[in-house]
């Protein structure tokens, strides 16, 4: 009983020492990736872009992760997942040196396209890390909800910071961020290099065998709806979060550093649904949770954003002139937040763990093409309307989630039956 006590805690520690591990990727890598909202805003005032031209930089990164995971999906286990993410690491590290030294629209597209390869990578061993050390489908929702709340902290992070840079006098000071971020990338990717992950040996096979896999995997009738998900879902929440900090100047005339962190409020709204959804999730059924949370964003958008038709056109300076949709609409993320995680969680608990990598490859692939036309969409839709009603786009995938939510429920709910019987 003692030997055996002994290994549990022995078992313990070390999925402490990978959850610890996984946090701090998730935190990075949402500065980073995330960023690119503030510098949709700083593109236009300081590189002097186009709103259209500013929403390539959500391709350059989503695209590098759609193109990425899609291949890293199912030989990434081979290659070691710790291998990968130095390699992700070292690879964003110079991202951030170049951006600081480049200064330029063009210079902020390669930052993002080495962000966006670093992360397909990050994002990959992740999700399958977590289904090797949640071993229930209750502890894997949960600390789903967990991961995915210090993503949330890690762009809040960046709202927080890059403002805090903005200068009147020097227009460049800005780009200082980058040498703190390098310098926590370094330090990240010395604490990888000496950390031990120790997983169970995979067997070799062709990459011919490696892509058919993951076309097998993806014909699955909840594999579909999971990329559709995937697609709908990131159009509506990376597209919200991208656009906000331009929303707020342009529309609701904050000056260009309140405006940035006036954005944060979304954040932080995502970050405490996500926290919480862990709890809520034990009390109610996932699905009529979800599906409350969809009606209760679209409410929003249908009550509150009429109101930013209505602001005086007159530049703010002070949080205490902020209009109350500048409070109030950001709040939409308490109800996306727990959508993510929760169905994520409910896929992969659903698929067999050697199965994992791959979907997550799928995952990270097609949320990658629904952030992008999210970004595109709005951008093109803010510079040919000029105000709020870009937002009403997201009306759309809101109603498409609600469906395909639905037979997801509905596939996942036979599944457990046929494994029962």
């Amino acid at each position: 009983m003692i030997i055996l006590a002994y290994e549990d805690k022995q078992i313990s520690m070390k999925h402490l020492n990978i959850k610890i591990s996984l946090f701090i990727n998730y935190f990075v890598f949402a500065a980073l990736l995330n960023s690119v909202g503030l510098l949709i805003q700083k593109s236009q005032n300081s590189y002097g872009v186009s709103e259209v031209k500013a929403s390539f930089l959500e391709p350059a990164k989503d695209l590098t992760i759609a193109l990425v995971a899609f291949l890293v999906g199912s030989f990434l286990p081979k290659i070691g997942f710790k291998r990968g993410m130095l390699i992700g690491y070292a690879l964003v590290f110079m991202g951030c040196l170049q951006m600081y030294f480049g200064n330029s629209y063009h210079n902020v597209l390669v930052l993002f396209a080495c962000t966006g390869f670093s992360f397909a990578i990050i994002k990959v061993s992740v999700l399958t890390m977590l289904g090797i050390i949640a071993d229930t489908e209750s502890k894997h929702k949960t600390f789903m909800g967990y991961i995915e709340s210090v993503f949330m902290l890690g762009i809040v992070f960046a709202y927080i910071v890059f403002p805090m840079f903005y200068s009147e006098t020097n227009p460049d000071a800005w780009l200082n961020v980058y040498l703190i971020l390098a310098g926590l990338i370094g330090l990240v990717f010395i604490f990888f290099f000496f950390s031990n992950f120790d997983f169970p040996p995979v067997e070799k096979t062709s990459l011919k065998t490696d892509m058919h896999n993951m076309f097998r995997i993806l014909i699955k009738p909840v594999i579909i709806l999971f990329a559709v998900f995937a697609f709908m879902y990131v159009m509506t929440e990376q597209g919200i979060m991208s656009w906000l900090p331009t929303f707020n100047q342009n529309v609701l005339h904050l000056n260009e550093k309140l405006a940035a962190q006036m954005a944060v409020i979304l954040m932080l709204s995502i970050a405490f649904g996500r926290f919480i959804s862990g709890f809520i999730v034990k009390k109610i059924h996932w699905h009529i949770y979800l599906t409350l949370c969809l009606f209760m964003a679209a409410a929003i958008v249908l009550v509150v954003l009429p109101k930013a038709e209505t602001v005086k056109i007159t530049e703010i300076n002070s949080i205490t002139n902020v209009p109350f949709i500048g409070f109030v609409f950001p709040v939409i993320g308490l109800f996306l937040a727990p959508i993510y995680p929760i169905i994520n969680s409910t896929i992969l608990s659903a698929t067999k763990k050697e199965e994992h990598s791959a979907v997550a490859g799928i995952l990270t692939f097609f949320s990658a093409l629904g952030g992008t036309s999210g970004s595109l969409i709005l951008g093109y839709l803010f510079q040919e309307l000029k105000s709020g009603k870009a937002f009403y786009f997201s009306l759309i995938p809101l109603s498409i989630l609600i469906v395909v939510i639905y037979f997801i429920r509905k596939q996942t709910d036979r599944k457990v039956e046929n494994s029962d019987s």
